[in-house]
């Protein structure tokens, strides 16, 4: 027995037993939790923050809001929940999502199975008792059947390991862990390391009050203007009476969003077209409105060039200093990253009192008591705006090992290597299920409609295991490859894997690069599920109650 493996005799010992174990309660984990305990399922969920809400838990930094409208960005499942929230606005801000995910969680009491304050640590499979052996934080030791992630796909903040940053004396804040009193930035000089949709969601709020704001910028974005506004009484009417159709529309997308890209390539338009149909996108304010003017802009390198050079167009018409503008030009292919939607972001850099530093000519080269060096930027506050360590990041932050002993992270330390089967199942893991994992659609588009899907197929997956008196559940070598290969060959034919982004891996240090969502279409990829599933879960292979192995 490996010397990480837990004591199964100390767990019965401790410990307590449940039908399932879930990490995580942000959006995935709590209609997980429903989803079970509706089928009879006994079921424990556990929370490392001190409340509910994940994501919307941890970020609460100035300015956060989703970008997916808020009437799409919300549970679908029950039609009562539907009638009874009122969104407020077209993009939520993090208090109000904060509150709807709080309303749920009371609504459907949900709370009395949540253990918050308590981070799995480890979960290790038991092929004898075909268990999983869950060990957390605070020394708890429990055992389930399945044990399901939930843990998010961007909820490991990426701190920067810049010389000296241990020695500053002022104030450091990272987005993706803001404290939960009110930061102020008043008579303040402050320093926000980063430009992707954190920085150009925050750097706006804190030009406005801060002393001098001086923005360090990595890599330039692409931004489009959110086009924010209130909701009123008969609009949302009108949408929870045809919220039936829109839930199919946005079940059958490319993206989780009830819209699709013109069906016309942007070569075959005239410029003047052209500048028309992106000139319309522009003030449509939507995440994907750039993005769905023409059909071809993330296959074709030509066709991206227009919309590309229509952004640097528009950096140049808002950005008064044309020095500045120059730096805020992007020059990676539009859309390789996940686009960007703001309020007055390219506007602030005209304020007096903000400055930009381009760190690929001046780069950060160390952190001092008082701020930066080389050029010496006197702070008193930092904001590391540097992301997160996405979707293997999370996984890994648990010592999750499977039937051989050999946990996650080792199988997976080759980016060549990530395999997944529909980036639910894994080959060597029984009974584990991840919700939006690595090779499934979740960060391409809108997060809530590919949780519900997530959760709606693994929920009915353990009611067949159940029905049919089946211990354990495996994807296979031979399907986790094949769907590796689908999965590569896919994204091989876009323009996202010529671009380093956190979507390739490329922002953390050491972490072998490779696409890591799954570019088919939640539509597609819904289908896909879905008939794997009416072939009593083809490419997987089972365990019965009498030990007999059996494949599909």
């Amino acid at each position: 027995m490996s010397s990480h493996t837990m004591s199964s005799t100390k767990q019965a010992n401790r410990g307590t037993n449940f039908d399932a174990i879930v990490a995580g309660a942000g959006f995935s984990g709590l209609y997980m939790l429903h989803r079970l305990r509706e089928a009879g399922l006994s079921v424990r969920v556990f929370e490392a923050g001190d409340d509910i809400g994940g994501t919307w838990y941890w970020n609460r930094y100035p300015g956060v809001r989703c970008d997916i409208e808020s009437i799409y960005y919300n549970y679908t499942f029950s039609e009562e929940l539907l009638h009874e929230w009122t969104w407020s606005s077209r993009y939520a801000d993090q208090p109000e999502i904060l509150r709807y995910i709080n309303y749920v969680a009371d609504k459907f009491d949900l709370r009395c199975d949540i253990e918050l304050g308590t981070k799995i640590i480890a979960a290790h499979y038991d092929n004898q008792t075909h268990r999983w052996n869950i060990q957390t934080s605070n020394g708890m030791q429990a055992s389930a059947k399945y044990f399901i992630t939930a843990v998010g796909c961007l909820s490991v903040p990426n701190m920067p390991k810049f010389k000296g940053i241990d020695t500053f004396q002022g104030e450091m804040y990272h987005t993706g862990r803001w404290p939960h009193e009110k930061v102020s930035f008043a008579g303040k000089r402050v320093g926000v390391i980063g430009t992707s949709s954190t920085g150009s969601q925050c750097i706006p709020i804190i030009a406005q009050e801060a002393k001098h704001l001086t923005i360090f910028q990595r890599t330039p974005q692409y931004s489009a203007p959110a086009k924010n506004h209130p909701y009123n009484r008969e609009f949302m009417r009108k949408t929870v009476e045809n919220y039936e159709e829109i839930k199919e529309r946005m079940r059958d997308s490319m993206h989780g969003v009830p819209f699709h890209a013109r069906d016309q390539s942007a070569l075959q338009d005239s410029p003047e077209v052209r500048e028309l149909v992106y000139e319309a996108a522009w003030e449509d304010g939507r995440l994907l409105s750039m993005l769905y003017s023409y059909n071809d802009l993330l296959v074709e390198a030509k066709a991206n060039e227009t919309i590309t050079d229509f952004f640097r167009c528009k950096i140049r018409q808002i950005v008064r200093d044309p020095e500045v503008a120059t730096k805020l030009m992007p020059s990676f292919y539009y859309a390789t990253k996940r686009p960007v939607i703001d309020n007055n972001y390219f506007e602030t850099f005209n304020r007096d009192n903000v400055s930009l530093v381009d760190v690929r000519s001046a780069p950060i080269e160390e952190i001092t008591s008082t701020g930066t060096v080389e050029a010496m930027y006197d702070l008193d506050m930092i904001v590391c705006a540097t992301g997160f360590d996405a979707m293997t990041g999370p996984l890994f932050k648990m010592d999750i090992r499977g039937k051989s002993g050999i946990s996650l992270k080792e199988k997976w330390e080759e980016g060549a290597r990530l395999r997944t089967y529909l980036g639910i199942a894994v080959a060597d893991f029984p009974n584990l299920f991840m919700i939006t994992g690595p090779q499934s659609p979740s960060v391409i588009g809108n997060m809530l409609v590919s949780i519900e899907q997530h959760v709606e197929w693994i929920s009915d997956c353990i009611e067949y295991l159940r029905s049919n008196e089946i211990e354990a559940l495996e994807a296979t070598v031979e399907a986790e490859e094949g769907w590796s290969k689908h999965f590569q060959e896919i994204a091989n034919s876009t323009l996202v894997t010529k671009t380093n982004s956190w979507y390739m891996g490329t922002n953390i240090v050491g972490k072998p690069r490779g696409f890591l969502a799954y570019l088919g279409g939640v539509g597609n990829y819904r289908q896909i599920c879905d008939r794997i599933a009416a072939k009593d879960y083809e490419g997987f292979s089972v365990i019965s109650t009498n030990e007999e192995k059996i494949y599909n």
